[in-house]
């Protein structure tokens, strides 16, 4: 590694993360002021506040911004490099634009790496102090139920069919519980309502019918206006449905969580699956927009600093755009969950392709 690169390199860490302190700085006094009056009415203390909430906080909007940082902090100081003639005399003394380009991408590959790992694991572990906080002091609804027309396994050979939950007394209209042995049925209880009783997985079901069957031979049991108790392996936590539970799980625990609700064939698991595959396309993201930021800013222009900066936040912001649109389309079938999270990658990964040939030399 030549001198030059660690001049490069020592710039490009150096700016990052004095732009991660301004914005940082920034989104604490702005969300602080938003939400003052709620740490006021609520009884949480100074430490919540500070160590539960802003510190992992912080860490959650600054791993949502850091492509959108890197691509500033590239723009700030290459075009304060233009602007001094030094990219000029570093062509000048026989140095490609390729070549100049490779203390940009270790920098950039550091930064990347970090924020895959933040994204798989650290945010997520955070996101549920920080969530937890939430929850108990300023939005406390973050839960959605799942209320009607539920299907699911709560065994590999059981499934359950809910026509209508009540979250408020945990009871269940119309009910169909089936049981499988060698994918055949062998048994089928029906029931006009359930109440949940107790952990584990206490039921009272009413106004039932009981059907086995063994080969031809069917046995029925009818209980109508009668009650009894049972088990079976539901609870009322399977209903619900937070609204930020993604957030909350680490990339091997989102995994195990999509394979269980596979498993028990609830529906549509595409959100979660947009969530793994965007804390994956992110940081190299990264490496894109500095190439990119790099690109734009080495030219020097009569605008200087100021132009490559308002250019480089459009860029960022149609970055943001695009990638939030995309998922939006994934969410709606329009496309599937992979291209709608990496297309804005692909997208501007070609743009990056086009500035370096057209870069000077």
């Amino acid at each position: 590694m030549k001198k030059l690169d660690k001049y490069i390199i020592g710039q490009y860490i150096g700016t990052f993360l004095f732009t991660v302190l301004i914005f940082s700085m920034i989104t604490l006094i702005v969300d602080f002021t938003e939400k003052v009056e709620e740490f006021i009415k609520k009884p949480c203390t100074v430490h919540e506040i500070i160590f539960d909430y802003y510190s992992t906080f912080l860490i959650y909007i600054n791993g949502i911004l850091l492509p959108l940082y890197a691509l500033v902090a590239v723009i700030f100081f290459t075009s304060r490099l233009a602007s001094n003639s030094e990219i000029i005399s570093i062509l000048n003394a026989g140095v490609s634009f390729r070549r100049l380009m490779v203390p940009y991408l270790v920098a950039g590959m550091a930064i990347a790496g970090f924020h895959f790992v933040a994204n798989h694991y650290l945010i997520p572990n955070g996101n549920k102090t920080r969530i937890d906080f939430e929850n108990k002091y300023i939005v406390t609804d973050h839960n959605r139920t799942i209320d009607k027309d539920i299907h699911m396994f709560i065994t590999p050979t059981d499934k359950i069919y809910v026509r209508f939950y009540h979250a408020k007394d945990t009871t269940m209209r119309d009910i169909r519980l089936e049981h499988f042995e060698n994918n055949q049925l062998t048994s089928l209880t029906k029931a006009t309502n359930a109440k949940f009783l107790g952990y584990p997985d206490k039921w009272e079901i009413k106004n039932y019918e009981m059907r086995t069957f063994d080969g031809m031979n069917e046995t029925f049991i009818k209980g109508r206006g009668k009650t009894i108790d049972t088990t079976f392996n539901l609870r009322p936590e399977d209903f619900v449905r937070f609204h930020n539970q993604k957030e909350m799980m680490t990339t091997p625990e989102l995994k195990e969580f999509i394979q269980g609700e596979m498993d028990r064939g609830l529906g549509n698991t595409k959100i979660y699956d947009i969530e793994i595959y965007r804390r994956t396309s992110e940081p190299i993201s990264i490496l894109i927009l500095t190439i990119i930021g790099m690109a734009v800013a080495a030219r020097k222009v009569r605008g200087g600093m100021g132009l490559h900066l308002a250019i480089g936040i459009g860029i960022g912001a149609i970055f943001i755009f695009l990638s939030r649109f995309t998922q939006t389309f994934a969410m709606s079938d329009a496309i599937t969950p992979i291209l709608g999270v990496w297309l804005p990658n692909i997208v501007f990964g070609s743009i990056a392709i086009y500035l370096v040939a057209k870069a000077q030399k």
